[in-house]
């Protein structure tokens, strides 16, 4: 048997190696040199600031932030009475469907960028901004529907009925009881879907094109011809801006309370 007394040192290995990363990131982009390094060269906040003068990053965050919101809502619209027909109903070929679905996140990024780039966008002639767009509902989409399916099969089946039974339509038992208690599901497969849409880089990096690139494309492009703590001080800014989204929503929408 592992002596306990090995228990913290683990501990605080596993936390390390999650963590680590984040921390040599933000201190990297705290340096005072003209180089991305680390240990860093001093201490400045220069390269924070300069994050927001770089034109093309707030042009690029412009464009990701539209493109996680409007991809992210998209794929819920979408997913939200798919879930509920997998869910509630026994479906032909719903494991079938359930599988289709989820190739998006099964088949490896580089190869669903370019099918959609070769099959879909091409032939189609889409511009850029749509084929974005939907190449992104594309992507959210499984998440919507696996965290929503989720919290369906935990949520009863004879509540609703129950309203149903009572009086209520079944358009109203799904808005006023289903809808009410799957919240958190909803919420949950929104801010999954929006940061993963937010810093999605291979199916991005096959559909972006002349003035309109998502933010991740448009650092990786920034990095090839500049390598100063920008691009780190950038990344801290957007963990932070994670973290953040998290907190508001466990602060102002009660999100521990319907886990």
């Amino acid at each position: 048997m592992t002596p306990r007394i090995f228990s913290p040192l683990v501990l605080f290995l596993v936390v390390a190696f999650l963590i680590g990363p984040f921390f040599i990131i933000v201190a990297a982009s705290l340096s005072g040199g003209e180089t991305l390094a680390f240990p860093p060269q001093g201490f400045s906040l220069k390269w924070v600031a300069k994050v927001f003068t770089v034109e093309s990053f707030r042009e690029s965050f412009a464009v990701s932030m539209l493109l996680a919101i409007g991809g992210t809502a998209m794929a819920l619209v979408l997913g939200i009475p798919a879930s509920y027909a997998l869910s509630r109903y026994k479906l032909p070929f719903g494991e079938t469907i359930r599988t289709i679905v989820s190739l998006p996140i099964i088949v490896p990024g580089i190869i669903v960028g370019l099918a959609l780039l070769r099959y879909i966008v091409v032939p189609f002639g889409f511009n850029i901004t749509l084929a974005l767009f939907l190449a992104h509902t594309a992507l959210v989409l499984p998440y919507a529907v696996r965290v929503v399916s989720a919290s369906l099969n935990n949520l009863r089946s004879d509540i609703e009925e129950a309203a149903v039974l009572l009086g209520s339509s079944r358009a109203g038992a799904f808005f006023r009881v289903v809808m009410p208690n799957i919240r958190s599901g909803i919420l949950a497969a929104f801010i999954l879907g929006f940061v993963t849409s937010f810093n999605q880089v291979p199916v991005s990096l096959f559909l972006s094109g002349p003035g309109v690139r998502t933010l991740p494309i448009d650092m990786l492009s920034y990095m090839e011809i500049t390598y100063d703590p920008s691009v780190a001080a950038l990344s801290a800014l957007l963990a932070f801006m994670s973290i953040g989204i998290v907190f508001l929503a466990e602060r102002f929408l009660g999100f521990s309370r319907y886990v």
